[in-house]
C-alpha cells in the first residue's frame, strides 16, 4: 500500500460507523510520563590503545528525565574534572590520561523525574592491567629417560581471552603428540620423556589478543639423561631394552592431579562448552578413551581431540549433566578418573513485566518470572528503592507479582524487577502511568493511500488514548455504518478493507472517542489496477546444448508503470541483476537468455514483478530434454544355434520418451572392434530374440533413441558363440575389369566374416563363352578376383561364383555375362560434308565405324578441330585443337562458337572404353563475315554549346572487313521522354572521331558508335554529355603533358545533384605562373546559368592573386624560420624530419609514410577548399621543378614532393581535391 501525497481541503459527511475498543502502544511524548530508559552500554573494557571510555545511557519522558549514576552501590559525581558529562543524555565518557584505574566498577544509570525513577543494568568498566610474567630464576629441571614430567606456565591473569603457545627461543612450536600434551591451563606434559626432548629453551607464551599483547616465560632448561649408558658392558641395544623394562609401568594420572582424587566436579555453563581433559604418565605412552556413566556421549556435539586426551561438548544443555569417566591404558594397567558435570545457566526472563498505561481507578498486575540455575532470586523496586522500603498504598508484591487496584494519578510510578543468581543479575523496568487524556491521533490529517484492486487496503488512524477509547470509520458517500466482513478495524485504529475494489475509493473519516473527548482525522483512498504477468513460451521444452530464450509480459496500471521492477527466479533462487559472468544467463529486463542448456538449467522459472503497491509473479516450467542414458543390464538368454535373446534394462530418457533401441553386434574375425547394426526394437520393449549367422563370436550393445538423439552405447554383453556350417549365400557384385585386350579380370566383392559361416573360406569362379555348349572351366581361389585370358577380344562369357568352407559349398550360383577386354578400334570415319549455318556455327556429317572394326562397345564419336587462319589479313594461326565428343552412335554433329571470316581444319574419330581409334582424313571450311564487336571505348573530348567532338576506339574483333562507323545520337533530358534518334554513317573505318555541330545548346545528349561490316553493324557502345550554356566557352583539348591513353578520360558533365572533381596536371611545373594553376580542381553542377563564367570576373582575378601572394609569404616565413633553428615542438619536429631508421621501422613494405591518414602534416599549405599535398617547406618545391613522372598517378593526382627522397621522410597525398567552379580549357 503506498501513501499518496496529501490532498487537503475535502469535506466529509458521516454515512456509516463502526466502533472498536483500543489502546496506545506508546505514549507519545506530549503526554506527561514516568522516564524510559532507551540506550545503555554494555560491558565496557578500557582498552589502551583507545582514546576515550564512552559508557552511555539515554532516556525519554515528560517532564524531561534527570540522570544520575551510581558506581559499585554508591553515588557517583559527573562534575568530576575527569569526566566529560552530555548536556541532553546521562552518557559520559572517561578520557584515557593515564590515571583511569580507579574509575574500576560497576555503575547503573538512573533516570529521573517528577512522575518517577528507571533504572539500567548494571555496566561493568574494567581497566585491564598488562599481563607480565613474574621475574624469576627457573633452576635447570634433570630428569631421566622414560621419567613423567610436567612443565608448569603460570600464565598471568589478563582480559579473556588467552592462548597458551610452547615454543623454542626460535619460535618453533614444541611437538605435541600422544606423549606430550599442553592442558588448559598452560602446562606442557610429558607421560615419559625421551632423550631428544632434551633442549635448554622451553618457552611458554601467553597471548592475549584484545589487549594486543603477548608476553614470554623465562626459558627453561630441560636435560634427559639416557639409561642406555647404565650398563656400558653391554651392546647399546640391549642395554636399551633393558633400562626401558625397569621404567616400563601402568598408568599414573597427571591431569587432573592425582591429588584430586578419582573423581572431581565440574560446573559448566547452559549453551557454553564443555571440556575435560585427562592425561596420564606412563610406559609405554598410556590410550585415554572417554564415556559417560550411566549414558552416551550426545552425537554430533562431542569432539574428541590432542589424540583423544580432551573431550569437548558443544552447546551444552541441562541433559548433558552426569558423569563423566576417562580411561588411561597401556599394556601394564589402567588408570581412570570420574568428573562430576553439573549444568547451570545465568538468570533469563521468562515473564518480564510490561509497561502500561492506566486510567483513574482502573486496577492491574505486574509479572516477573525468570529460571536459572541456581533458582534466581526476585526482588522489586520502585523508582530505583526497594519496594519494601517505600511501598505503594494498595499494593500487594509477592515474588512473582505486584497487583494494585483503584490506581489514582499519583501511583504513576517505574517499577524494577531484578532477577539474581551466582551467575549474573538481569533487570527489567515496567512504567506505570497513570493518565486521562483526550484521544490524540498521531496520524497526520488528510492523507492520500492507494491499494490495487482485489488486495487489501490499510487506511492508518494512529492514536493514543487513556481511558480506552472507540474508534469508528466512515465514508463521506454513505448514510450507514461500514458493514461486512471486508471491513476490519485493527487495535492501533487502522481500517482494513479487504478485497479492495473501485467502489471502495473515495474520502474516509476517523474518528476516536473516550470520556476525556472526541477527535477526527480525514483520509483519501486511490484504487490502482492490479499488475499482470505472463511468462512466454509455457512450459518449453528444450534440447540440452540449445538456447532458452523466456519473455516476461506485464501489464501495469499507469500510476505503477514507473515503479515498477522485474526480476527472474529459478527455484526460488533470485538471478543477479545482469546474469552470471561468463555470460551463459543473461537478463535483459523482462528478457531471459540461458545459452548451452545443462540438465541442470532444468526446472520452475519465476518472473517476479515488484511495484510501489503490489507485486505478482508468474511461473513456466522449463524441460531439459536429452538424449537417453545407455541401456543397462544386458542379459542373454534362450540360447540357440541361430538365435538368441537379448534383454536391457532402459536408461533415463531425459524427459524426451524412448522411440526405439538400435541393437548392434561386434564378432568380425578380420575387424574386432568394428560393431554394426544388427536389429530395431520399438521403444516400448526391452527384448529381442536375435537372428544370428554361424561361426561367429557375438557381443551385443544396445542404443537408446528419443526425439534429441541417440544415446551412448551400453556396455557390451556377454560373449555368445554359434557353430559353423556352409555357407548361406555367394557372393554378389560379380564384375570384370580388364587393361589388355582378350583380358578378363574378374572380382566379386568378398563374404563378411558374419557370412562366412566357418573356417576356410574359397570361391570357385567358373565360366565359359556365352552360349557355348561345352564344359565350364573352373578355378579356386582364396581371393576376390581371378584374371583369365581368352582367344578373342571384347567375346561374351557366361561367369559363375561360388563360396565354400571347410563345411561345404554355399547354394547354385547364377551366371552373369562379362566381356573379355577390349581394343582400340582400327578404322576412322569418312566426313561427308561440313554445313556452315552461320560465321559461328557449322554442321559436321561423317559415316558410323563398321560394328567390328570398334574391337569393343562404341562409346561416341570426336571431332577435333582448328583454326589456321583469318580471312580478314589472310594470317597462317599456329595449330592450337579444340575437341568435342559426341556420345553413342550417331552420325553428324553442331560446332559451336566458331570465329566468324576464318578457315578451319576438322577431323573426326571413334572411341571406346579402352581409347580412341584414328582419325579421318583432315576437311577444309571457312565461315563467313560476321558484325564487329562494339568500339572499346568511346569518349566526349570536347563539348561546346552547340558542338561536340566524340573519339572512339576500334571493336577487339571484327569478324570482317571494317566498312565504317555508325555513329547515332539523341536528347535525353531529365524526363521520360528522349528525341528523335539522329543517324551519322561514317564510311571511313580509320578515322576514330567525329564532330558533331548544330547540337542544342545546355542540352544532354547520349550518342551511340557501332562498328559495321559488310554483314551489318555490331552492338552499340554509349556515352551521355551535356553542352554548354550561351556565353560559356568550351572544355577544349587536354593539356600537352597530359596522358591521353584509356587511363585519363575526360572530364564528363555530371548528372543533375552529382559533383565530379578533375585534377589536370601538366608534366612540367617550370613555367607555371603559380602553383594554383598547376593543381586545378573543379566541381560542376548542371542548373541553369551553371556554367557562368566566373574566372573572367575581376574579384575572382583579385582573390586568387590574394591567396597568392599570401601563400608565397607564409612560405617565405616558414623557409626563414626553418633555416634559422625555429622553435618547435618535439612532435613537429618529428612530424616534419621523421627518423629514417624510426621509419623503416614502422613500415617495412612500403616506402611512403603517413602520420594519418586523416590529417594534413603540421605547417602543410591549404588550397582554396582543402589540402595541398604536404610538403617540407615551400623551398621543397624547387628541386622537383624538373617534373618526375613518379610524382603523379595513373589519374594525374599529385603524389607528393618526397616520393624520390627517402631520407628526408616520406608523406602521402590526402588524394584529389574538389573545387567550386568548372574547369576550363
Amino acid at each position: 500500500m503506498e501513501r499518496l501525497p496529501g490532498a487537503g481541503g475535502a469535506v466529509f459527511s458521516l454515512l456509516s460507523l463502526l466502533l472498536h475498543f483500543a489502546s496506545a502502544s506508546e505514549i507519545p511524548l506530549s503526554v506527561p510520563q514516568v522516564p524510559t530508559i532507551t540506550k545503555q552500554s554494555k560491558e565496557q573494557v578500557a582498552f589502551p590503545f583507545d582514546e576515550y571510555f564512552q559508557i552511555e545511557c539515554e532516556a525519554k519522558g515528560n517532564p524531561e528525565p534527570r540522570f544520575t549514576w551510581t558506581k559499585d552501590g554508591k553515588p557517583f559525581d559527573l562534575s568530576d574534572p575527569r569526566v566529560i558529562a552530555s548536556n541532553n543524555s546521562g552518557t559520559f565518557r572517561i578520557p584515557n590520561e593515564g590515571q583511569i584505574a580507579h574509575f574500576q566498577g560497576k555503575y547503573r544509570c538512573l533516570a529521573s523525574n517528577k512522575l518517577g525513577v528507571a533504572m539500567s543494568e548494571e555496566i561493568e568498566f574494567i581497566v585491564p592491567n598488562v599481563p607480565k610474567f613474574p621475574k624469576e630464576k627457573i633452576e635447570p629441571l634433570e630428569v631421566e629417560e622414560g621419567d613423567p614430567l610436567v612443565l608448569p606456565c603460570n600464565p598471568p591473569t589478563g582480559l579473556p581471552p588467552l592462548h597458551i603457545y610452547w615454543m623454542n627461543i626460535e619460535l618453533e612450536h614444541i611437538q605435541q603428540d600422544e606423549r606430550v600434551y599442553m592442558s588448559q591451563e598452560g602446562d606442557l606434559y610429558f607421560a615419559n620423556v625421551e632423550e631428544h626432548d632434551s633442549r635448554n629453551d622451553y618457552c611458554c607464551f601467553a597471548a592475549f589478543p584484545r589487549l594486543r599483547t603477548i608476553v614470554q616465560k623465562m626459558p627453561m632448561k630441560l636435560t634427559v639423561n639416557s639409561l642406555k649408558h647404565a650398563n656400558d658392558s653391554g651392546s647399546p641395544t640391549e642395554t636399551g631394552s633393558r633400562a626401558n623394562s625397569i621404567k616400563q609401568r601402568k598408568p599414573g594420572l597427571l591431569l587432573p592431579p592425582a591429588a584430586r582424587g578419582p573423581e572431581s566436579a565440574v560446573t559448566v555453563l547452559w549453551g557454553d562448552t564443555l571440556v575435560l581433559e585427562c592425561f596420564a604418565e606412563g610406559l609405554p605412552t598410556p590410550q585415554v578413551g572417554w564415556e559417560k556413566v550411566g549414558g552416551d556421549l550426545p552425537k554430533g556435539r562431542e569432539t574428541k581431540e590432542n589424540y583423544g586426551k580432551m573431550l569437548k561438548i558443544e552447546n551444552v544443555s541441562y541433559d548433558d549433566k552426569g558423569n563423566y569417566r576417562c580411561t588411561a591404558t597401556n599394556f601394564l594397567g589402567v588408570a581412570t578418573h570420574d568428573f562430576h558435570v553439573t549444568v547451570e545457566e545465568p538468570p533469563r526472563w521468562t515473564k518480564k513485566p510490561q509497561s502500561g498505561v492506566y486510567s483513574t481507578g482502573s486496577s492491574g498486575i505486574l509479572l516477573c518470572e525468570a529460571e536459572g540455575e541456581p533458582e534466581p532470586v526476585i526482588r522489586w523496586r520502585v523508582n530505583g528503592i526497594p519496594i519494601e522500603e517505600n511501598p505503594f498504598a494498595g499494593d500487594v508484591v509477592s515474588p512473582g507479582e505486584v497487583s494494585f487496584t483503584d490506581l489514582q494519578p499519583n501511583h504513576t510510578a517505574v517499577y524494577q524487577c531484578e532477577a539474581s543468581n551466582a551467575h549474573g543479575t538481569i533487570l527489567a523496568n515496567a512504567n506505570v502511568d497513570v493518565v486521562d487524556v483526550r484521544p490524540l491521533i498521531e496520524t497526520e490529517d488528510e492523507e492520500s493511500y492507494a491499494a490495487v484492486a482485489g488486495s487489501s487496503a490499510f487506511l492508518r488512524c494512529e492514536f493514543f488514548a487513556s481511558p480506552q477509547a472507540m474508534v469508528s470509520w466512515q465514508k463521506a458517500d454513505a448514510a450507514r455504518p461500514l458493514e461486512g466482513p471486508r471491513y476490519h478495524v485493527h487495535a492501533n485504529g487502522t481500517l482494513q478493507i479487504r478485497e479492495a475494489t473501485v467502489e471502495d475509493a473515495g474520502a474516509y473519516s476517523c474518528w476516536v472517542e473516550n470520556a476525556q473527548g472526541k477527535t477526527a482525522v480525514t483520509a483519501s483512498l486511490d484504487i490502482r489496477n492490479a499488475t499482470k504477468l505472463q511468462v512466454s513460451p509455457r512450459n518449453p521444452r528444450v534440447p540440452r546444448s540449445h538456447t532458452l530464450e523466456l519473455h516476461c509480459e506485464s501489464e501495469c496500471d499507469p500510476h505503477l508503470k514507473p515503479s515498477l521492477r522485474l526480476t527472474w527466479s529459478k527455484g526460488g533462487a533470485a538471478f543477479e541483476t545482469n546474469g552470471t559472468e561468463d555470460g551463459r544467463i543473461l537478463i535483459d529486463g523482462a528478457h531471459l537468455t540461458i545459452s548451452n542448456l545443462t540438465l541442470e538449467d532444468q526446472g520452475v522459472y519465476t518472473c517476479l514483478a515488484h511495484t510501489a503497491l503490489d507485486s505478482a509473479a508468474s511461473e513456466t516450467r522449463v524441460t531439459v530434454l536429452d538424449v537417453p542414458d545407455p541401456p543397462e543390464n544386458l542379459r542373454l538368454s534362450e540360447r540357440q544355434n541361430r538365435s538368441v535373446r537379448l534383454t536391457w534394462d532402459a536408461g533415463d530418457s531425459h524427459n524426451s520418451n524412448i522411440s526405439g533401441y538400435v541393437v548392434e553386434f561386434e564378432g568380425s574375425r578380420e575387424e574386432p572392434g568394428r560393431w554394426e547394426t544388427l536389429a530395431g526394437v520399438r521403444g516400448e520393449e526391452t527384448t529381442v530374440l536375435l537372428t544370428l549367422a554361424p561361426y561367429v563370436r557375438y557381443q551385443f550393445r544396445v542404443i537408446a533413441t528419443n526425439e534429441v538423439g541417440r544415446s551412448r552405447p551400453s556396455r557390451p554383453s556377454e560373449h555368445h558363440e554359434t557353430p559353423p556350417a556352409a555357407p548361406d549365400k555367394n557372393p554378389q557384385n560379380i564384375r570384370v575389369q580388364a587393361s589388355q585386350p582378350k583380358e578378363m579380370v574378374i572380382k566379386w566383392e568378398p563374404l563378411k566374416s558374419t557370412e562366412q559361416n566357418g573356417p576356410g573360406l574359397e570361391y570357385r569362379v567358373a565360366w565359359k563363352p556365352l552360349g557355348a555348349s561345352g564344359e565350364w572351366e573352373e578355378e579356386t581361389v582364396r581371393e576376390h578376383s581371378l584374371r583369365v585370358m581368352t582367344p578373342a577380344v571384347y567375346a561374351p562369357y557366361e561367369v559363375q561364383v561360388q563360396a565354400l568352407n571347410h563345411l561345404g559349398a554355399g547354394p547354385q550360383p547364377q551366371s552373369v555375362v562379362l566381356y573379355s577386354g577390349e581394343d582400340y578400334p582400327d578404322a576412322a570415319p569418312v566426313i561427308h560434308g561440313v554445313d556452315v549455318v552461320n560465321s559461328t556455327l557449322a554442321k559436321v556429317t561423317w559415316s558410323s565405324v563398321p560394328k567390328d572394326r570398334v574391337h569393343g562397345r562404341l562409346k561416341g564419336y570426336q571431332i577435333n578441330w582448328w583454326k589456321t587462319k583469318s580471312l580478314a589479313d589472310g594470317r597462317s594461326l599456329p595449330k592450337e585443337v579444340s575437341i568435342l565428343r559426341f556420345p553413342g552412335q550417331r552420325s553428324s554433329g553442331m560446332l559451336p562458337a566458331l570465329d566468324a571470316f576464318s578457315e578451319f581444319h576438322l577431323t573426326v574419330l571413334a572411341f571406346n572404353a579402352k581409347g580412341a581409334g584414328p582419325e579421318s582424313e583432315p576437311y577444309v571450311f571457312q565461315t563467313p563475315e560476321g558484325v564487329p564487336e562494339q568500339p572499346t571505348f568511346l569518349k566526349v573530348i570536347k563539348v561546346d554549346k552547340d558542338t561536340a567532338t566524340l573519339a572512339w576506339g576500334p571493336p577487339r574483333k571484327l569478324n570482317g572487313n571494317l566498312t565504317g562507323y555508325l555513329l547515332q545520337y539523341q536528347i535525353i533530358n531529365d524526363t521520360d521522354e528522349i528525341g528523335e534518334l539522329n543517324d551519322v554513317s561514317i564510311t571511313a573505318p580509320s578515322k576514330p572521331s567525329w564532330r558533331l555541330s548544330n547540337l542544342n545548346a545546355t542540352t544532354k545528349y547520349k550518342f551511340y558508335v557501332r562498328a559495321c561490316t559488310s554483314r551489318g553493324c555490331g552492338k552499340p557502345i554509349t556515352e551521355e554529355t551535356a553542352t554548354l550554356g550561351e556565353g560559356s566557352r568550351g572544355l577544349g583539348k587536354l593539356p600537352e603533358g597530359v596522358n591521353a591513353t584509356e587511363k585519363v578520360h575526360p572530364p564528363e558533365v555530371p548528372e543533375p545533384g552529382a559533383e565530379h572533381a578533375v585534377r589536370l596536371l601538366p608534366k612540367n611545373w617550370v613555367g607555371n605562373n603559380s602553383i594554383f594553376e598547376d593543381v586545378i580542381e573543379a566541381r560542376g553542377r548542371e542548373y541553369a546559368g551553371l556554367y557562368d563564367d566566373i574566372a573572367t570576373q575581376g574579384w575572382f582575378i583579385g582573390l586568387m592573386g590574394a591567396i597568392a601572394v599570401l601563400t608565397l609569404v607564409l612560405l617565405t616565413i616558414c623557409f626563414v624560420k626553418r633555416n634559422r633553428g625555429g622553435k618547435y615542438s618535439v612532435k613537429d619536429k618529428e612530424d616534419l624530419h621523421p627518423d629514417p631508421d624510426v621509419q623503416s621501422g614502422k613500415d617495412e613494405t612500403f616506402g611512403d609514410y603517413s602520420d594519418s591518414d586523416e590529417k594534413p602534416l603540421k605547417g602543410s599549405l591549404r588550397s582554396l577548399t582543402r589540402d595541398l599535398a604536404a610538403t617540407e617547406s615551400a623551398d621543397s618545391l624547387v628541386p622537383y621543378g624538373d617534373g618526375d613522372h613518379g610524382l603523379f598517378s595513373e589519374d594525374g593526382s599529385f603524389i607528393g614532393a618526397y616520393a624520390g627522397s627517402k631520407e628526408k621522410g616520406s608523406v602521402e597525398s590526402n588524394g584529389s581535391s574538389t573545387a567550386t567552379f568548372p574547369l576550363r580549357a
